[in-house]
């Protein structure tokens, strides 16, 4: 089998078109081609008025070793997950949370024999949905099982994106572990894969029912209330169910764990400061997006995204984050008495409008003092200040980018309808926001609008606040992922050590290789 790159596609190809451009690329008969897929898939959009996918295959030719050697072709390689050694420790290992981290963590000591116990403060998925959606419609929180905590983890209600920086080969076997538990095979191949929170949902049960069959249990509604060591050795966790012993404890709490950040602060295990970001969500039609990005292609190629950055005349990164196209924005709280917004979008990305966090960087110098939880008291700070400020009742407080940039409490919107639930209050963000952010934000937001037309347009619609992109600590840990205490391994985003849900998956799988 032979690897074929840079092959160029127009947005519409049919599989014949896809072939027929394949036998163009090597120079071979059309007949000679007997199989074909797809590897990767990106577009090209630079040009607006030729846009065009450029496209990677793996192809089944006769005679394939006369093409060795040819511009962009190359023999295909098929990766294989090296699996590690069996466990051959007597005790269940124990995960702490099932958010990507924690349920690929707990897959791989699965396939280790480990037949581990996942830990969860949150619902299954099928629980956790009726709660979500009853906070959405009434403004009742359930703080064990809310759009942060419980199965799949805060992921569950996102874009599901499945792209990052991360070069682990590692990636690989999280996207092949997601075909087989219901995602789309398209994942597999396509540059920005994402699933959608539709299909995530259906993907984590399955992924459960998995690690059940290969003697892995879960225990919902079960909160961690503190680890119990000896000797400086874990030997297992106190929970609101009673303890469980293990010496290996892994812990995939999630970046919103706060009451087990200040846990473990009281414990004395090692936490550091780290950098985070805060901001808020902006809203502009879908349909603008599209055109600014695709130009006439977009109705071909779908919805789509952006990921914009600028660095502000203070110096501070200001970025886009999670954005999601054709998606709304929803309440993301899980503590009382604050306002947390968070992006979410479909499969089908079929919304009217699509948003993305603008988020301005904060560092730990920020903050004075030596306390490592300086970072969370300021995120639960702004959350309160947005609740309030919106009304007390779990709305959110928005404003048209126009009113932000003049300082003038908003009074209706324009074209741009808000999308959060459980619903909107105006308001002027200036007054809730630190000066910095709201600078930053104004500033960026102008940049980004010489790069994408309908950015900066005087009815975007700015939510606040978006304080969760990432976790505020880091749990230190070893060359051998272990903190110094023995057998706790600190594991994800919440841990600090991930940005998203590709990057937590593979943390997870990591620690699944490493810990014994």
């Amino acid at each position: 089998m032979i690897r074929v790159n840079n092959i160029k596609l127009k947005p519409g190809y049919t599989p014949e078109d896809a072939k027929e451009a394949l036998a163009r690329q090597i120079k071979a008969p059309l007949e000679d081609i007997e199989s074909f897929s797809e590897v990767k898939l990106s577009v090209d959009a630079r040009d607006k008025k030729n846009v065009f996918y450029v496209a990677v295959f793996d192809a089944q030719v006769k005679n394939e070793r006369k093409y060795y050697g040819r511009d962009n072709v190359s023999r295909s390689e098929v990766y294989e997950y090296e699996y590690p050694l069996p466990w051959r420790g007597t005790h269940r290992p124990l995960v702490v949370g099932s958010g990507p981290a924690g349920l690929f963590c707990a897959l791989i000591l699965a396939y280790r024999g480990a037949n581990p116990i996942v830990i969860e403060r949150g619902e299954c998925v099928e629980d956790r949905m009726k709660s979500v959606e009853t906070f959405w419609k009434t403004g009742i929180l359930n703080r064990e099982s809310n759009v942060q905590f419980g199965e799949g983890g805060a992921g569950t209600f996102s874009d599901g994106k499945l792209n990052t920086g991360t070069r682990d080969i590692r990636q690989r076997k999280v996207l092949e572990e997601m075909a087989h538990a219901g995602a789309p095979g398209e994942i597999l191949y396509k540059a920005k894969p994402h699933v959608g929170t539709d299909i995530l949902r259906t993907m984590v049960v399955n992924l459960r029912k998995k690690i059940i069959s290969m003697g892995g249990e879960f225990v919902f509604n079960c909160r961690m209330e503190s680890i119990i060591i000896e000797n400086n050795a874990v030997k297992g966790i106190k929970t609101t169910k009673g303890d469980f012993e293990s010496e290996t404890v892994i812990l995939a709490i999630g970046h919103s764990a706060r009451d087990t950040f200040e846990e473990i602060k009281k414990l004395n295990i090692p936490i550091e400061r780290k950098p985070f970001s805060v901001g808020v969500r902006i809203e502009h039609r879908r349909e603008d997006i599209d055109y600014s990005q695709y130009g006439d292609a977009a109705p071909l190629i779908g919805a789509a995204d952006y990921k914009l950055s600028h660095k502000a005349s203070d110096g501070r990164g200001v970025y886009t984050f999670c954005m999601c196209p054709g998606g709304f924005v929803v309440a993301s709280a899980s503590e009382s008495e604050g306002v947390v917004t968070n992006g979410m979008s479909n499969f089908a990305r079929d919304g009217v409008n699509s948003n993305s966090a603008v988020l301005v960087s904060v560092y730990p110098e920020d903050f004075d003092g030596n306390d490592p939880l300086a970072g969370m008291y300021f995120q639960r700070k702004l959350e309160k200040g947005a609740f309030y400020q919106a009304g007390a009742d779990y709305k959110a407080p928005c404003q048209t980018f126009g009113d932000f940039v003049n300082k003038k409490r908003t009074e209706s919107f324009g074209k741009i309808l808000p999308t959060y639930e459980p619903g909107v209050t105006p308001s002027d963000l200036n007054r809730l926001l630190p000066n910095f952010v709201a600078e930053g934000i104004k500033e960026a937001v102008n940049a980004f609008g010489r790069k994408i037309k309908c950015f900066a347009q005087g009815d975007a619609v700015l939510t606040g606040v978006e304080t969760r992109s990432s976790s505020p600590i880091r749990i230190i840990r070893n060359e051998n992922y272990c903190s110094c205490i023995k057998g706790l391994y600190p594991c994800g985003e919440g841990a600090g050590y991930a940005g998203g849900i590709m990057s937590a998956a593979v943390d997870g799988i990591k620690i699944g290789e490493a810990c014994e």
